[in-house]
């Protein structure tokens, strides 16, 4: 027998038993991976963030806002109602004296040098004290420091604490970019004709990095950083804080799904 008519044979022996069989189906689950356990927890303290960038968005009290919304709605954990921190006065309160000046950014000194900048000449106010991503990264120790994360946690009641650093900041790249353009022939028909065009655009871009630390014992026990940008064309005037909340809506799914047991549902056939 050659080996088209072998498989013509198993076909018909495939069909001859389906049509004598009935098939159903059978529903299966597939859990995920989950980004850590969150099993031990019942409240979520959203803390605050070390923040720097535009000072048109307080990225710490927005970012709190936020995430405290969407967790009452996505999450089983109860959300702890408390003041937003101002996270990067305490870090570097932390930081104490022995500080260096270029670990104490721009616009953002110590409570000890606020008499001096208040003599400071008026035409130096309207200098750029925004925080680089750079400068914001000298505030990170607070998050190692294991005690003061503890201490808080027994304040609530050992919660889960979401923290981090949230950075956003005005944006600006020219290039070439692609766009289209509506055409008609002699005929009147239509057509769109991609073209490339050099233009200036502006934009934010926002760098977050979310820290999940276990009040009970105050160690991290998960880290999640994003990078999100967006331009629009010189002409379009858009605020910064709705700028915000659309760079927020891309990656707010990434960090919500860390707060429950996902699983992928599903049917498979089977013969009987």
């Amino acid at each position: 027998m050659t080996v088209s008519a072998k498989t013509l044979a198993s076909v018909a022996c495939v069909a001859l038993l389906t049509g004598c069989a009935s098939l159903y189906e059978i529903p299966i689950e597939t859990p995920l991976t989950p980004k850590l356990d969150i099993s031990k927890f019942q409240q979520v303290l959203i803390a605050g963030f070390v923040s720097g960038g535009s000072e048109d968005v307080d990225a710490n009290i927005e970012t709190a806002r936020l995430l405290r919304s969407q967790l009452r709605r996505n999450s089983e954990l109860e959300v702890i109602d408390a003041a937003v921190l101002p996270l990067i006065e305490i870090a570097a309160e932390q930081a104490g004296p022995t500080r260096n000046a270029a670990a104490i950014p721009d616009g953002f000194a110590a409570a000890e040098a606020d008499n001096e900048q208040d003599n400071e000449p008026a035409d130096a106010v309207g200098e750029d004290d925004s925080m680089s991503e750079q400068e914001l990264e000298g505030y990170e120790t607070i998050f190692a420091n294991v005690g003061y994360w503890r201490d808080l946690g027994e304040e609530y009641q050992n919660p889960l604490i979401l923290t981090g650093t949230i950075y956003f900041s005005p944006y600006a790249q020219s290039g070439m970019v692609n766009t289209e353009r509506e055409e008609y022939d002699s005929f009147g028909v239509r057509r769109i004709v991609p073209i490339r065009t050099y233009r200036d655009r502006r934009g934010f871009v926002l760098s977050p990095k979310f820290i999940f630390i276990d009040g009970e014992t105050g160690a991290t026990l998960y880290t999640e950083r994003h990078r999100e940008e967006i331009l629009y064309d010189v002409s379009q005037n858009t605020p910064a804080l709705s700028s915000y909340f659309e760079l927020m809506d891309r990656l707010l799914p990434s960090v919500l799904s860390a707060f429950s047991n996902q699983s992928i549902r599903g049917t498979r056939t089977l013969l009987k």
